[in-house]
């Protein structure tokens, strides 16, 4: 599990018996598209909780078309009814496994809005229908399939999994729940962009190695008897000593060749509690890397106990700084946390795909549509995507709201120019209603493909949680120039007419570029561009590790400039989150008052919603910021907003044009001593008097700089959840 061993490209694997059956037209969800495929039974069968689209912005398409060209039969069960087993008896029982995900989505964040109220419909549904997927999908799931064929492994993944991968804090039943790995009695679980390890472990499984002894892959978690190790060589560290004054580790002798141990009885994770407890070591040069990241590689560090991270929220605030300290592949070590009497394992993160193993992933055989058991259906997922393309993955920003970092990573895995081309050409070739209009080439964020680290051995060493927070590194490379050839190049392939770009810029890394901003306005933006401030006041901005609101100011300058050169009357859209942890009430006046000064009138506005693992959750569940050491009595304690009316005060704040909000605005106000704001001038935030009837129960239209803008949700939502 070393970044040293030599790591096997899943284009090279020796393909499976099965592969003489030939590419499927699409995965079969029916025992009759088996037959006429000629399978008598499938190797691998797929649970998803969204409808079936063979695209490869669609997690377990793109899965299944991978273990397709690795020669493996693949069936897909989508949006099975789960109130019995039956559904999951539909294509027989699988040779191997079943694969077991929610879908792009958390099932709880697609199924509940921020006020924990039932959404009225789901966007990876025909029709958008709701309700045809369970609470906490993954769970019923897995435990339908061990119902539906007891002897079959049971191997869940895709964001619902990864993210609730250990003890997790679970906003919608407002307590702390288990390592999902335990609830779903699942044997494996892959966290993370898992193409690696899936194609590894399914062709172990296929030359007859048990499950329960594939215990070495990396991106993986499985429970273990309490105390379990991988052999003799492998050494436990408590976290606890890891997050305290003092010296972790001895130093190595400068003179010595090998790694001197701690004396007998003295473990060697131990911080220094006394000057001198520890002789002063250090290896030469030549040697120091090679015995650190030998001794990481055989390191895992014992978390708080799932009994402990529930009751003790110190605690809690600890394991989560650790798990987020351990989350790069080049340096992480295991992971281990007890619940009850067993353990739950993590193996390191994934090694990234390299940029001809994500050409490979993104250029197999995929139909671009849904499939043909759904008819003329609507699907409003398809309908965002069918026209965009995914040229990276991954996102170095670390907001600690977002979900991006703990399920994709830091590391930017990025296509090649040539297949994002291909792709453009196969949308253009074989997608139904392209009318010559690419709706974006992104992915998390909008610019950063193709960034990486200056020197690949930093990066592999690096423990930051983010690349550009509290600002950009030095040793980041943010050079925009092959984003600018690629737009370049995709804006001139016959047939294209406009390439836009949907998803969401990271502006602070585009005023780097004057270059790519100019681009981007001259060509590429539709009328308006989404981008994401979060707020304007420095304490919500520090604990969701933003910019300032500065350097906004500064890529807006250069938008408004770069829009009037070429002609074109374009409009920025800003977002922003309410009840962030973090955020007191005068930081949304502020911000209220700031939106009022430019113009701004939002209309769709985002709430924070605590997702598992995400470090702002933790926040939301303590009280405690993660982000500096939490023990020895030394936790910054953060202002949260749990209370339901403190919550919508934070959104009407938001949403101060709204007659609907007038009232509790007011009562706000004078609560703050800021009744001045209330009156009906220009200066004042909301009027002194209130409509008969109240409008804000339709949905106003958005005022941009004097122009009407519907405001649309982020872009790339889905994939920041």
């Amino acid at each position: 599990m070393s970044l040293t061993e030599p790591i096997t490209p899943i284009d090279t694997y020796r393909p499976y018996w099965a592969r003489r059956f030939g590419v499927a037209p699409f995965l079969p969800m029916s025992r009759a598209e088996m037959e006429a495929l000629g399978w008598d039974s499938c190797d691998v069968i797929l649970v998803t909780g969204d409808a079936y689209i063979d695209h490869p912005s669609f997690g377990m398409a793109l899965i299944g078309r991978l273990l397709e060209a690795q020669g493996f039969r693949v069936g897909i069960i989508s949006q099975p009814d789960w109130r019995s087993a039956e559904a999951f008896r539909t294509l027989g029982r699988p040779n191997l496994y079943f694969g077991v995900t929610a879908g792009n989505m958390d099932s709880m964040v697609n199924r509940y809005t921020a006020d924990r109220r039932r959404r009225s419909d789901d966007a990876y549904t025909p029709n958008a229908a709701p309700d045809r997927r369970p609470d906490r999908a993954v769970i019923v799931y897995a435990q339908r399939c061990r119902e539906a064929w007891g002897d079959v492994p049971v191997v869940i993944g895709g964001i619902e999994a990864s993210l609730r991968r250990i003890a997790h804090y679970d906003y919608w039943s407002d307590k702390v729940r288990r390592s999902i790995l335990i609830d779903s009695k699942a044997d494996l679980l892959l966290y993370g962009n898992a193409e690696r390890a899936l194609v590894e472990l399914t062709h172990r499984l296929a030359a007859g190695e048990p499950i329960e002894s594939i215990r070495d892959l990396r991106g993986s978690a499985f429970v273990v008897p309490q105390g379990w190790k991988p052999n003799e060589r492998w050494r436990e560290i408590d976290s606890l000593a890891l997050d305290v004054p003092g010296c972790v580790e001895p130093h190595p002798d400068p003179y010595a060749t090998t790694f001197t141990a701690p004396p007998a009885g003295q473990r060697n994770d131990e911080p220094r509690r006394t000057p001198g407890e520890y002789p002063i070591r250090f290896h030469p040069a030549t040697d120091r890397l090679a015995v650190r990241r030998e001794a990481r590689a055989h390191t895992v560090v014992r978390l708080p106990a799932f009994e402990q991270v529930e009751k003790n929220p110190v605690l809690y605030a600890h394991a989560s700084r650790v798990f987020h300290l351990e989350s790069n592949p080049g340096n992480a070590r295991a992971l281990v946390q007890a619940h009850g009497k067993r353990d739950v394992w993590l193996n390191p993160p994934p090694i990234p795909l390299t940029t001809a193993e994500m050409d490979y992933v993104y250029g197999l055989p995929y139909a671009r549509a849904p499939h043909p058991a759904y008819g003329n259906a609507r699907i409003p997922a398809w309908e965002m995507i069918r026209f965009s393309v995914t040229i990276m993955r991954g996102c170095f920003g670390g907001c600690t709201f977002c979900s991006i970092t703990e399920h994709e990573g830091r590391i930017i895995q990025s296509r090649s120019e040539a297949s994002i081309l291909r792709e453009i050409e196969a949308i253009r070739d074989k997608t139904p209603g392209f009318t010559g209009v690419i709706s974006d080439l992104g992915g998390p964020t909008a610019n950063m493909y193709r960034m990486a680290c200056r020197d690949p051995k930093i990066e592999s060493a690096c423990r930051r949680l983010s690349c550009v927070y509290p600002d950009i590194c030095k040793n980041l490379d943010t050079d925009h120039a092959p984003l600018i050839r690629l737009y370049r190049k995709a804006r001139a392939i016959p047939g294209v007419k406009k390439v836009l770009i949907g998803s969401g810029v990271r502006y602070d890394l585009a005023v780097r570029s004057p270059e790519y901003v100019r681009e981007l306005v001259t060509h590429h933006v539709g009328g308006y561009l989404k981008i994401a401030p979060e707020h304007t006041e420095q304490g919500p901005l520090a604990h969701m590790m933003k910019p300032g609101i500065a350097t906004y100011e500064r890529f807006r300058r250069l938008f408004e400039r770069y829009s009037r050169e070429a002609g074109k009357e374009q409009y920025l859209i800003p977002y922003f989150i309410a009840a962030h942890p973090g955020t007191t009430d005068e930081d949304m006046l502020n911000l209220a008052l700031w939106l009022k000064r430019n113009g701004f009138r939002p209309d769709q506005v985002q709430t924070f919603l605590p997702t598992p693992l995400a470090l702002a959750t933790t926040m939301y569940h303590t009280g405690l910021n993660p982000l500096r050491k939490v023990l020895g009595g030394r936790a910054q304690r953060v202002n949260v907003t749990r209370q339901g009316r403190v919550r919508r005060l934070h959104k009407a704040f938001l949403r101060y044009h709204d007659p609907a909000n007038w009232p509790l605005l007011r009562e706000a106000l004078k609560a703050m001593g800021r009744a001045d704001l209330i009156g009906n001038g220009k200066q004042h935030l909301v009027p002194a008097f209130q409509p008969a009837v109240a409008t804000g129960g339709g949905r106003p239209r958005a005022r941009v700089a004097g122009r009407l803008a519907s405001a649309q949700p982020h872009a790339g939502a889905s994939r920041r959840r």
